[in-house]
């Protein structure tokens, strides 16, 4: 299960299984209240038959002083249960019969071990049952979430073949009339195609999981030197040394290489991006750009503020961020600037 096929699963089952819980445990209470006043029912009731023949062994027979004791009564104390019941051809005396309470709490204690089990049965009943329930509520999403991401992977995989001979055809015109700007548009625009595929691909990958030890230094020397080709008027300078990152390579990539794209297509002519270590886990990169209106939305899926773009690249920093554990802050003033802070104490070797 991905993340959201667990959170659809996990919240399922707690709505069905909590509800009915809830239910069953009223009515197992209220089968609980019943049960222990049909004991006293019960003990009273052999109290009465007892009192005409005081043939019974289980009650206490006493003869005491009627005084304000009222007949046919069923008294309960911390002692015992009693009941008074009248002596022929007197009034001054009264029968009385009793029940201690210590049996009787032994009594109530068979009651509740009897209902305890039934109840726990009807539980685990319930809990296969939810797990069931959920699972079967599950399926028309998965199998939704299936078509859809085989209708991207294969709409990616079509894109293969025109980029491909974009790519070509730019540098066969380059090569014949050399570096014009309409050739440079061109470029540009193919590998903005190319970085959106890459991120649409890391937002199915489904392998975030397989790690390896990573030099956060060179890694992050890499990617600089990458945007730097398509970004050669923004100054990129990476001050990080020494730290080091066990997580995964390619998740990583994508992370850090849309934080770069933004921060150098975002910046002012001749601005400077900088990567720095804010504290030993917290990765931070900094820019003298535009600026952003609403920090709040950024990590939004399709929110932008530029009419660049198409709203995702910032989402799936987000959601790889979250797959990895790296918890992203930012920081933002207009016509100043953005950090973008990443929290890497997780993975941080």
């Amino acid at each position: 299960m991905n993340k959201v096929e667990r959170e659809s699963f996990l919240k399922s089952f707690i709505l069905f299984f909590i509800s009915i819980s809830i239910l069953i445990s009223a009515i197992y209470y209220k089968d609980y209240k019943k049960s222990v006043q049909k004991l006293e029912d019960t003990i009273f009731s052999e109290m009465k038959i007892c009192s005409y023949d005081l043939k019974c062994s289980k009650y206490k027979i006493d003869f005491v002083l009627t005084e304000d004791k009222e007949h046919y009564k069923f008294y309960k104390d911390k002692e015992a249960l009693a009941s008074y019941f009248p002596i022929p051809n007197t009034t001054l005396n009264s029968i009385e019969l009793s029940y201690p309470q210590n049996k009787f709490q032994l009594d109530i204690r068979e009651v509740k071990e009897n209902i305890l089990i039934n109840f726990t049965v009807a539980i685990l009943v319930v809990f296969i049952l939810s797990i069931l329930f959920s699972l079967y509520t599950l399926y028309p999403l998965r199998n939704a979430l299936r078509l859809t991401e085989e209708f991207v992977k294969d709409i990616l995989h079509d894109f293969n073949t025109p980029l491909s001979t974009l790519r070509l055809n730019a540098a066969m015109l380059e090569k014949e009339f050399g570096e014009t700007k309409k050739i440079t548009r061109i470029k540009k625009s193919v590998q903005t195609i190319l970085n959106l595929q890459s991120n649409l691909k890391a937002y199915l990958d489904k392998s975030v999981l397989q790690k390896e030890e990573i030099n956060l230094e060179q890694f992050l020397q890499e990617r600089v030197e990458l945007m730097q080709i398509n970004y050669n008027h923004i100054r990129f300078e990476n001050r990080v040394k020494n730290v080091f990152l066990f997580t995964n390579k390619d998740a990583l990539s994508r992370i850090i290489d849309n934080l770069l794209s933004n921060a150098a297509k975002y910046n002012k002519v001749n601005g400077e991006v900088e990567l720095f270590m804010k504290s030993k886990t917290q990765l931070s990169i900094s820019d003298t750009g535009k600026g952003i209106k609403e920090p709040s939305k950024v990590f939004d899926r399709f929110y932008k503020e530029q009419e660049r773009g198409v709203g995702i690249g910032l989402h799936i920093v987000k959601k790889l961020s979250r797959e990895l554990g790296i918890d992203i802050t930012l920081q933002s003033e207009i016509n100043r600037g953005t950090i973008f802070t990443l929290d890497l104490h997780s993975i941080a070797i």
